[in-house]
């Protein structure tokens, strides 16, 4: 073995490399032998375009450059394309135009065409997660922006054109609620079912499925058939014999359920401590399928998901045996026939479209994220395990040692140690390849990723651990993590860092400010302060804090006394702060009211804004530049001389 100092190992894993293994996949969809999906391209500045793969291997882009397949409903976003099939002629693809947020149709040979208005406003009128409606016609949620009031609904939007020029033809079919998603039409084409909720609950507190006969086009006379305030109903799916599925977790996990419509009964199909679903962060999420034998293809799991085949005549469930180490599913599934396509990763394999078939058990890797994979001698083995917070309570955790080939440190010298803050809160972290953890633990810095209190992947009363303390249980669970590592041996207690995005820059500053556990801290676009971002916040988050802190007026105080902005006066270690210029979820302001504080204590930090990122970067030049701005960060913190990033340069004014 080479001894050299933790940190400065040399890696084969540059950020560049990270950058472009960053490719985004998502809604994967089967089509007989072919596999459609969106791919989001940080080389090509972020575009989301539409890619096919035909029977015979070969791929093609079926959105051509510049065409951006991105919708912004929620901000966030989700499934902006449908596959069209047309008696007679090629398939086409209706997708929502990020430039515009207007719907297009795209036909084979043919230039996209207009199908909804264009509003008065830029992005006023937003389109999400289209399925197929009546003849002629596909439905969606649309999101209409109207001198600050936000409204949705599922509206029926016409193939033809003629809604592009004439706003009301595009029809409202269902609405009454704050937030609607997972339009399913009923195969009879008599019924819709749908979910609906209202602020200031999120889609994991509590949800309501509702189901109506459709009239004249129209969802008249809806009941909700399942869920409530305190329950979170996801994605109803109807079964060709016009059963009704969907996932509820009534039982304290998100199960699968038929409801009975007429007696409105909800049998559970396969009732276990496990989930079958995720959090709806984005519209379209998908977590089982029916197969074309009326069996459903399910994710189920605790912290990780695995596929597999569940009959509900008869409750039994089947992995399917891939043979291959693709074991942590994401909540994209697709099903025709007997094939199934999905998003899942391994330990050594980076997030990756697959096509399976259930009857064979045949698998074929469609398309990664990366084009190639580093040597899995240089990549971190990831080590899932249970730690003890405060009070003896489980912390779930994914732990990723440093690791490249016969390179170690020096005798006695303990590894710096990262500990990762996933977003959310209500997101969960992955014991899989991530090529941005491997770019540190490559050159001899650990990562600890936590699954901490408020999590999803453990059942509803982990996730309720969060209620009211955001800011408190997430920090101490990140604290009992590091410090865990650093009893045990693994980690050095003079050199742990912390490290977030969004919710995860929250906790971030809220640990730097509140404990004196982590020598440094790196805010990607973190929250740190409550009550302007719960004005300037976007619609789909504005009430979120009344369940993470309190409602206000009434918790107003505790908003003041709870956000990391209150107590830089215990802040004494640097500061990495990185910006998207055009956040509409995080703004700018967050941040920039963090650096001021930061000036004002004369405290080492740097702050990077880049210019057109929003939430999350997207274009390769800035993932490199923040990715290489953290390295020297710790570097200079920590000691140690980080080969071939240029050096940051922090300021205390």
């Amino acid at each position: 073995m080479t001894a050299l100092p933790h940190g400065e190992w040399p890696s084969p894993i540059g950020a560049t490399d990270v950058a472009r293994g960053g490719v985004g996949l998502g809604f994967p969809t089967v089509v007989g032998d072919e596999v459609w999906w969106s791919e989001t391209r940080p080389h090509e500045d972020g575009r989301s375009a539409v890619v096919r793969r035909a029977a015979d291997g070969t791929t093609e882009d079926l959105l051509p450059a510049p065409w951006n397949a991105r919708t912004r409903v929620h901000e966030y976003g989700g499934r902006a394309w449908l596959l069209v099939p047309r008696p007679g002629a090629a398939t086409a693809l209706v997708f929502a135009s990020f430039a515009d947020q207007r719907l297009h149709l795209l036909a084979p040979g043919s230039d996209p065409v207009p199908l909804t208005p264009a509003p008065d406003e830029p992005g006023a009128l937003r389109y999400a997660d289209p399925v197929i409606g009546s003849a002629g016609e596909v439905l969606c949620i649309r999101e209409v922006h109207d001198a600050g009031t936000v409204t949705r609904h599922v509206v029926a939007v016409p193939l033809d054109g003629s809604a592009a020029g004439d706003a009301a033809a595009v029809r409202e079919v269902a609405g009454g609620s704050d937030f609607v998603a997972h339009p399913r039409l009923s195969p009879d084409g008599l019924r819709l079912a749908w979910v609906a909720w209202d602020h200031p609950r999120m889609p994991w507190d509590g949800t309501e499925l509702r189901v109506a006969d459709v009239v004249d086009g129209v969802a008249t006379t809806p009941r909700t058939v399942l869920g409530g305030p305190t329950e979170s109903v996801l994605q109803p799916e109807w079964a060709g014999d016009g059963r009704l599925y969907a996932v509820s977790d009534r039982s304290g996990w998100w199960n699968l359920y038929a409801v009975d419509l007429g007696s409105g009964a909800a049998e559970p199909l396969c009732p276990r401590e496990e989930e079958f679903g995720f959090p709806m962060w984005l519209l379209g999420f998908t977590s089982y399928a029916v197969l074309g034998d009326g069996r459903l293809a399910v994710l189920h799991g605790r912290g990780s998901y695995a596929l597999g085949v569940l009959d509900p005549s008869t409750g039994e469930l089947a992995d399917l045996d891939l043979g291959a180490d693709l074991r942590a599913w994401r909540p994209y599934l697709s099903a025709d026939g007997q094939a199934v396509a999905g998003l899942t990763a391994g330990p050594t394999e980076p997030p990756t479209v697959v096509r399976a078939d259930v009857t064979t058990a045949g698998l074929v890797r469609v398309k990664a994220s990366a084009d190639s994979v580093p040597d899995p001698l240089h990549l971190p083995l990831p080590v899932t395990e249970t730690l003890r917070g405060p009070g003896g309570r489980e912390v779930h955790a994914h732990v990723h040692r440093p690791r490249n080939g016969d390179l170690t440190g020096p005798d006695g010298e303990r590894a710096p140690y990262l500990v990762n803050v996933h977003g959310g809160p209500t997101a969960q972290s992955h014991a899989d390849l991530q090529l941005e953890i491997a770019y540190f633990t490559s050159r001899g810095i650990g990562v600890v990723d936590v699954d901490y209190g408020g999590s999803s992947g453990y059942g509803r009363a982990y996730r309720e651990r969060l209620r009211g303390q955001w800011g408190v249980v997430d920090v101490d669970d990140c604290v009992a993590a590091a410090l865990a590592l650093v009893e045990r041996g693994d980690a050095d207690g003079a050199r742990l860092a912390i490290r977030g995005g969004s919710a995860g820059g929250w906790t971030t500053l809220s640990a730097l400010t509140r404990t004196d556990v982590f020598a440094a801290g790196t805010s990607y676009f973190g929250v740190a302060e409550l009550l302007r971002f719960a004005e300037d916040t976007h619609d789909f988050e504005s009430r979120y804090l009344d369940g993470l802190v309190g409602p206000l007026p009434e918790a107003r105080q505790v908003y003041v006394d709870r956000a990391p902005l209150s107590h830089v006066d215990g802040l004494s270690c640097p500061v990495l702060l990185l910006q998207g210029s055009d956040d509409e979820v995080v703004p700018p302001s967050q941040s920039l009211m963090f650096r001021d504080a930061l000036v004002r204590k004369g405290i080492p930090h740097a702050y990077l804004e880049f210019e057109g990122e929003e939430h999350g970067f997207r274009k390769q030049s800035s993932v490199v530049a923040s990715l290489e701005a953290e390295l020297s960060f710790y570097g200079q913190v920590f000691g140690f001389d980080p080969p071939g990033v240029p050096r940051l340069e922090l300021s205390t004014s």
